[in-house]
């Protein structure tokens, strides 16, 4: 049986997660983290220090996120991460003292199979294709740019090679903004407008063709129960971060 505790757990994702594992035969719910929920744990801290939990999910916000995670680690919970805002470099100093620690952590920036299926598209066009940019779309509320999803794929592609720019950044005239945030190699624009829910889009081009791959988030969190479950039963067999739910799926 593996012992889980939900930070987030009343969140969108949290709460139907919370209900799956309880409804697992080999998972038991034993806290749950939310701030605003008397019958939970007002910290991650507070609840890994009152129960024992053999892996942490983290579904709350970019600015809790990196906090949570240490705490698990420290003390040699696992971890899965579902929620965005956390750097290239805090992933690795995640790794380093999961490492340390001899726990797992399984970090995704979208736990769907239809996303994973966006990065591993994705990564075999840039062996091809040697020109793309990435549109990262979110609701109006979201704060942290870009999301994980459009995060994580820039990485993916940027480890395959860096894309060409015809006109360099530095070679922009005008408002240099205009042309994006340059991360891990690539242009991201993200734009923030009410009734986006998350949508990922990467653009590749050649001489007189374009190519997009666009992954869609509904309204519904279902797509994102299954992969974090797998998260769940995963993180206590490995050592160090696993970033990326595709890597999962072999």
């Amino acid at each position: 049986m593996i012992r889980v505790c939900v930070a987030g757990v009343t969140g969108w994702v949290g709460r139907p997660l919370a209900a799956a594992v309880t409804d697992a035969s080999d998972l038991e719910l034993v806290a749950g983290v939310a701030r605003s929920d008397p019958g939970s744990y007002s910290s991650v801290g507070e609840a890994l220090d009152s129960v024992d939990a053999d892996v942490l999910v983290d579904y709350t916000n970019a600015a809790s996120v990196r906090a949570n995670v240490f705490a698990a680690i420290e003390r040699s919970v696992n971890v899965v991460v579902g929620s965005s805002g956390l750097s290239a470099a805090d992933y690795e100093e995640i790794d380093a003292l999961a490492r340390k620690q001899r726990v797992g952590v399984i970090a995704a920036g979208n736990f769907s199979l239809t996303a994973a299926l966006l990065l591993r598209a994705a990564v075999e066009v840039a062996g091809h294709l040697k020109a793309w940019e990435v549109v990262d779309y979110a609701g109006a509320g979201k704060q942290d740019a870009p999301s994980g999803t459009a995060q994580e794929l820039v990485e993916r592609v940027d480890a395959v090679r860096a894309p060409t720019l015809s006109v360099p950044i530095d070679e922009i005239v005008g408002a240099r903004e205009a042309r994006g945030a340059t991360i891990a190699g690539t242009q991201v624009h993200s734009v923030r407008l009410p009734s986006f829910v998350l949508s990922t889009e990467i653009i590749f081009a050649a001489e007189g063709e374009r190519l997009s791959i666009r992954h869609d988030a509904g309204d519904t969190p279902e797509p994102y129960i299954a992969g974090t479950l797998l998260g769940i039963r995963t993180a206590p067999k490995r050592v160090g971060l696993v970033r990326g739910f595709d890597r999962l799926l072999d």
